[in-house]
């Protein structure tokens, strides 16, 4: 092997013409070591894709793969899929710029259309024709609670498996509409709680390390395929009313014609005939059983909105202020916020500064 102190001695010691010849070597090397990069820079780059933590993480990336692989064929560009393990995880992916596109629903796709600039493409559907879902309240069968009512009349006594803060259906729709028009405060109330996602808060009490969960239609459906042992120990003492579909987002700094060229793969996705056709309706019924795609716009958000309008309104109604001046104070930030989130859904995506 050539050590260095040694080259550099045959360099000096080398005619000139030799020199010559080595530095234009060198420097030949350089500007093709220089073009690497280069030419991998034309190349475009990865789509990257959020996903909601609605089951385990590599679950959801493995059924999200094929749809995106067809992405990525239809678009002439590679998608990168991002599963976290919670919501706050992909939120914070969203807000360092990390998401390109993403599956959100109810709150988180408000937060990221109304304060990120992202766009809604589309808004899925499922087999049953109905326009949402429910969020639903499990317990234990033959664990003496077969109702809701033992649960509103003493929280302090119950273990509690919930969603994160930001999900709609194991959070923010319970909340709103079962726990604080009987003034129980689903953070606090509780003797114990589990928070994850909505197949953990399910076996949670499937498997006694809580007495109640919030969850979902579709995930409790798909909680009976995957684990139908421990779906059969559940039974449902609430639901709620019908909650909005969840949407695709795009960052709103993608140039139109992209835009609308993603947004018709998911429209005409599974709608065809024949053996591609099937496929992709199987990987549809693997993705919490959904029927598919229609185009939407940010208007779809508006019911999101109403939601965390209510809420907030309500968690106000029961807080503490100092004086009355203050809770007019925090009423009108409720409503003015409320105001600018339908004015930026309602603006047409072209016109928005």
């Amino acid at each position: 092997m050539i050590r260095l102190p040694f080259l550099s001695r045959l360099l000096r010691e080398a005619p000139s013409r030799l020199r010559r010849r080595l530095a234009a070597a060198g420097g030949l090397l350089l500007l093709a070591l220089a073009a690497v990069p280069a030419a991998a820079q034309t190349a475009p780059a990865p789509l990257r894709f959020g996903i909601l933590p609605l089951g385990g993480v590599f679950e959801s990336r493995n059924d999200w793969d094929p749809l995106l692989a067809d992405l990525s064929t239809a678009i002439g560009r590679p998608v990168a899929v991002l599963s976290v393990t919670s919501y706050e995880a992909l939120e914070q992916a969203i807000q360092r710029g990390e998401v390109d596109m993403a599956f959100l629903s109810g709150k988180m796709a408000l937060d990221a259309v109304t304060q990120r600039r992202m766009q809604v493409l589309a808004q899925v559907t499922r087999h049953d024709g109905l326009p949402g879902y429910r969020a639903l309240l499990l317990s234990r069968k033959g664990s003496g609670l077969d109702s809701v009512q033992p649960v509103l009349e003493q929280p302090g006594r119950w273990r509690l498996a919930r969603g994160e803060s930001r999900s709609v259906s194991g959070f923010i729709v319970p909340q709103l509409q079962l726990f604080l028009p009987n003034r129980v405060a689903m953070e606090t109330a509780f003797r114990d709680e589990i928070v994850g996602t909505h197949q953990a808060t399910a076996l949670a009490v499937a498997n006694g390390e809580a007495d109640i969960a919030t969850n979902n239609t579709a995930d409790f459906e798909r909680l009976r395929t995957q684990f139908p042992r421990e779906a059969q120990r559940l039974q449902v003492i609430w639901q709620s009313d019908l909650i909005p579909h969840a949407q695709v987002v795009m960052r709103g700094d993608y140039p139109p014609a992209f835009q609308a060229q993603v947004q018709s793969f998911l429209v005409a996705y599974a709608r065809g005939k024949g053996p591609q056709a099937d496929a992709q309706r199987a990987v549809l019924k693997s993705l919490h059983d959904l029927a598919g795609f229609v185009a939407a716009d940010n208007r779809s958000l508006v019911p999101a909105a109403r939601l965390a309008h209510q809420l907030a309104l309500r968690n106000a109604a029961g807080a503490q202020f100092v004086n009355d001046a203050a809770r007019q104070a925090r009423l009108a930030r409720i409503e003015a916020q409320f105001a600018e989130q339908l004015q930026v859904l309602e603006t047409p995506a072209g016109a928005r500064p």
